[in-house]
């Protein structure tokens, strides 16, 4: 199974793309779409629904598994990623790829085996799932990765939206 692993933002998009083949993972490729503060918002989100698109168009994943909004205490910076996420969530039914969420306590215990690991926890383990030298420099690429392998190891009890 292909998997394409996203954390969403509207800043900053993180993706990766791994194989999840008979318990054994392998990173095909990872990154971050990027766009512009200063840039309108459509245009902002217009770039991560062309980048994303590009990306599944290259890469042909069987499934996305995009990380839930944390709410945080600020209101605006969250209604943002909300809509950068509803663009992600567009461009897999666009693409007629199974979409699935998980919440970032989902994430962690599938990943480290607790809910509540902190973020030191996460890399580590996903640098050894991976076998992965170095993991990015940005956390959110490296979240995406725990993303996917999220969706690998929970597949069979997962829902598509």
């Amino acid at each position: 199974m292909r998997i394409l692993g996203i954390d969403p933002g509207f800043a900053i998009t993180g993706y990766s793309v791994i194989d999840y083949i008979g318990n054994k993972f392998k990173l095909i490729t990872s990154g971050a779409i990027t766009t512009q503060a200063g840039v309108s918002f459509p245009i902002r989100l217009e770039k991560i629904y062309d980048d994303l698109s590009a990306i599944i168009t290259e890469y042909k994943p069987d499934a996305i598994s995009v990380e839930e909004l944390f709410f945080n205490n600020n209101a605006k910076t969250a209604i943002n990623v909300a809509q950068a996420r509803g663009v992600i969530l567009v461009v897999g039914r666009k693409m007629n790829i199974a979409t699935f969420e998980y919440t970032p306590l989902q994430i962690k215990q599938a990943v480290v085996g607790y809910g509540r690991a902190n973020k030191v926890q996460v890399q580590k383990m996903v640098k050894a799932i991976l076998n992965v030298d170095n993991l990015p420099k940005l956390d959110d690429t490296t979240d995406s990765m725990a993303a996917a392998i999220c969706h690998a190891h929970s597949s069979k009890f997962s829902q598509k939206l």
